[in-house]
């Protein structure tokens, strides 16, 4: 697999190389950049915005089952066996419900960060799209390449056409 990988590699330069070579116009783009921009820290601040409502509910309950608790640390002298039982059985049952929507909290939020990373990604491959047929470029590569001269970066042009 990694001689495949290798073998791969070896051809894409040489490839590089020969539309280099024959007047071609390359491009590439800094992937890191990309996901550092501002563009994409606004996805994250719109995930984190869209999610507070829910982060505030969860901590209410949570903050809910700890006053619980300590009400019942503190009337535990005063009650039966079994009404101690019920309370604590009737708390244990809050933290298992809690857990479960703690859990579906996060597979939505995972869900929906994966959607706006794919959205994402989609835009920043319409922008190297559209700047390569605006500016007639015959190739242009991201997250590949040992080094990459500052001629071919298009990395800020990219951020520009991003919406």
């Amino acid at each position: 697999m990694k001689a495949l990988v290798h073998i791969s590699f070896g051809l894409a330069l040489i490839l590089f190389a020969m539309i280099s070579q024959a007047g071609s116009k390359v491009g590439y783009v800094q992937m890191k950049i990309i996901m550092q921009s501002q563009q994409s820290l606004d996805v994250g601040k719109k995930l984190m915005a869209e999610f507070k409502p829910r982060n505030a509910e969860l901590e209410k309950f949570r903050k809910q089952i700890q006053d619980k608790e300590a009400a019942l640390e503190k009337d535990s002298v005063n009650l039966s066996q079994r009404d101690l039982a019920a309370k604590r059985q009737e708390i244990e049952y809050l933290k298992i419900d809690f857990d479960r929507k703690k859990n579906r909290q996060h597979e939505d939020f995972q869900l929906r960060k994966q959607e706006e990373l794919n959205n994402f990604q989609n835009n920043v491959n319409a922008a190297v799209t559209s700047l390569g047929q605006s500016e007639g470029y015959d190739l242009i590569l991201y997250n590949t390449g040992g080094y990459i001269g500052a001629k071919v970066d298009v990395t800020d042009k990219v951020l520009k056409l991003i919406k």
